[in-house]
């Protein structure tokens, strides 16, 4: 059989982990805990985790929905409450 051909590895694209404010220079996603400086957390939708080490940290986008939830569970019983006709 035949081996699997590697595909090439991507370069690091650094504008997207950094800015520039002036002459001064920041980072723009938090780093990791337990690896410490130069490993940065992926930034996600709900979440923010490390590559290396798995570590996960929940944003506040995610304790916002919590609090929605129940809102819309209040819908759902409104709606139950009114009775059904069934037709002859």
């Amino acid at each position: 059989m035949a081996k699997k051909q590697k595909k090439p590895k991507k370069p690091n694209q650094v504008w997207k982990v950094y800015e520039k404010k002036g002459e001064e220079i920041s980072r723009k996603n938090k780093n990791c805990p337990k690896c410490g400086a130069g490993y940065f957390m992926a930034a996600h939708k709900d979440r923010m985790t490390c590559g290396k080490c798995g570590y996960m940290e929940k944003t506040a986008a995610e304790k916002e929905e919590k609090k929605e939830k129940p809102k819309k569970e209040e819908k759902k019983e409104e709606k139950k409450e009114a009775p059904k006709e069934k037709k002859p």
